[in-house]
């Protein structure tokens, strides 16, 4: 069965959703993981205690945030489970719709991805 990772970016520093948000999320992914689909996720710190090691021709450097430069940084995330690639998508806009209602206000981009088996094309 196809896994995906969702990711949730959003402008850092916007503060926290409202309790709406949170209620929603709840019910979306309590149905989601009763059906066996939700496998893993949760929300992100910001970058404040964020650690990048950065490879560049062979050598290893490591910085340590805030970033100053980050416009935005993933805020969350989920590993998923589907039959097919078209529930998985429906299923991501419906997680996206939740944010639409109850946290108009911000950007956010919700972004799904097939997770790879192996080095093959995904689903291989």
């Amino acid at each position: 069965m196809p896994r995906f990772m969702g990711f949730v970016r959003m402008e850092e520093g916007i503060g926290t959703p409202p309790q709406a948000l949170f209620d929603a999320m709840d019910v979306h992914i309590g149905e989601r993981a009763a059906a066996g689909v939700f496998l893993d996720g949760g929300g992100l710190y910001g970058t404040e205690d964020a650690v990048n090691f950065v490879v560049s021709q062979g050598e290893i450097t490591q910085h340590d945030g805030p970033y100053a430069e980050s416009k935005e940084v993933i805020g969350g995330w989920s590993i998923m489970q589907y039959d097919t690639l078209e529930e998985a998508v429906a299923d991501q806009r419906k997680f996206a719709e939740l944010h639409a209602e109850h946290w108009p206000e911000v950007t956010v981009i919700s972004t799904l991805r097939q997770i790879s088996n192996g080095p093959d094309a995904p689903g291989d």
